[in-house]
């Protein structure tokens, strides 16, 4: 998979609120009403993530959840790590 230049990732950002690019790495934190909720969203994105092979870092706290996204093998940013983050805001809602 082919590594996005900065340029590049920003302009995935367009279509992901709330996202931001921190450090090279893709961020954002959800939050939902509890615990519960906010777990069967990581349930969710780990479904979601196993389905394509491609994992984010999940920091659960309380009712909020951080999804981190990078790209390893890559380097960096690449559209996988844009296209889990799309899934994702669709398992939010």
């Amino acid at each position: 998979m082919q590594r996005l230049s900065a340029e590049e990732a920003r302009s995935h950002l367009d279509n992901l609120p709330g996202w931001q690019i921190e450090a090279g790495v893709l961020v954002k934190t959800f939050q939902f009403k509890d615990f519960r909720a906010a777990l069967h969203f990581v349930n969710q994105v780990g479904e979601a993530a196993e389905a394509v092979g491609h994992h984010p870092d999940i920091d659960i706290r309380y009712n909020r959840v951080r999804l981190a996204l990078v790209t390893h093998d890559a380097g960096g940013l690449t559209v996988k790590d844009f296209d889990q983050a799309s899934r994702a805001e669709k398992l939010a809602r």
